[in-house]
């Protein structure tokens, strides 16, 4: 997906966010954001959102000092998850489909995202995706994929989600999972300390893209992720970050999980803004 101009105003509100997170030094605060001024008139608007969010974040890594702006809340976004996650398993095992609830409750963890919307509320949205229709729902594709794959490779998001996403995994046990995560610190996007605070490590080997931005860009990623990714059968991909930067990529077979948060990528993707959706990159092939 490539940059929209209205993206731009967007990067700047990640930007204060981030900043206001590292420092209360105002002069601090506004040198970053004349930093990322200086920034925009040499982006490509052919680059995904993801790959200007790292030279954003960079900026206020670079200008504050502070490698990991949100680990405060992030920390604190896995306790609340935590506490929630034997309620999770229960709606999991007292469903009709519990697959499809274990699908939504890793839909409703994508909610956690200050880059999108800082202003989420767990517990409201939480219910209401458990009765959301989705917008694109490819599950008839997604049950085939499954029971071909035992490998499945599972892209993660925020780090508060990755307690979501464990209640997914473990409703399918009998694969394989390798859970990635991001190299450094971006926004309040997972690292290894926030997956194995989540018990990741328990349901799932973990390992680094080896990218840095709020995405996966297939060109910054490490060697050891991409062989991975070509020998895996399945693809779960969480969040916008990750559909940003791999909604043109066709070489792998990829489920797009995730709810249309901002309006721009609801566009994107031809869904009203707060769908839900399960979207196969290779649809056609069924």
């Amino acid at each position: 997906m490539k940059t929209y101009l209205d993206c731009i105003p967007c990067f700047f509100q990640q930007a204060l966010l981030a900043a206001r997170k590292a420092t209360t030094d105002e002069s601090k605060i506004r040198e970053v954001l004349d930093a990322v001024a200086e920034l925009m008139p040499s982006i490509s608007l052919t680059a995904s959102p993801p790959e200007i969010g790292r030279e954003v974040y960079r900026v206020v890594r670079k200008i504050t000092g502070v490698d990991d702006p949100f680990r405060e809340t992030k920390a604190e976004n896995i306790r609340t998850a935590m506490a929630l996650y034997p309620q999770l398993k229960e709606l999991v095992s007292g469903s009709h489909d519990p697959l499809l609830t274990a699908l939504r409750i890793a839909i409703a963890g994508n909610i956690i995202d200050f880059g999108a919307d800082p202003h989420f509320d767990l517990s409201r949205d939480l219910n209401a995706i458990l009765k959301q229709d989705f917008a694109i729902f490819h599950y008839d594709q997604f049950m085939e994929s499954i029971q071909k794959a035992k490998h499945i490779l599972y892209l993660g998001d925020n780090a508060g989600e990755t307690v979501f996403d464990r209640v997914l995994i473990e409703q399918l046990r009998d694969h394989h999972f390798t859970f990635v995560v991001r190299e450094t610190p971006v926004i309040n996007d997972c690292v290894l300390e926030d997956a194995l605070d989540s018990g990741l490590g328990e349901v799932a080997e973990i390992i680094s893209s080896g990218c840095d931005a709020p995405g996966t860009i297939l060109s910054r990623c490490s060697q050891q992720f991409l062989k991975r990714l070509q020998a895996s059968e399945l693809v779960i991909s969480k969040g916008q970050g990750n559909y940003e930067s791999l909604s043109e990529v066709r070489d792998y077979p990829i489920f797009f999980l995730l709810k249309a948060k901002c309006s721009i990528i609801a566009k994107n993707i031809g869904v009203p803004l707060g769908s839900i959706i399960l979207e196969y990159n290779q649809q056609s092939a069924f």
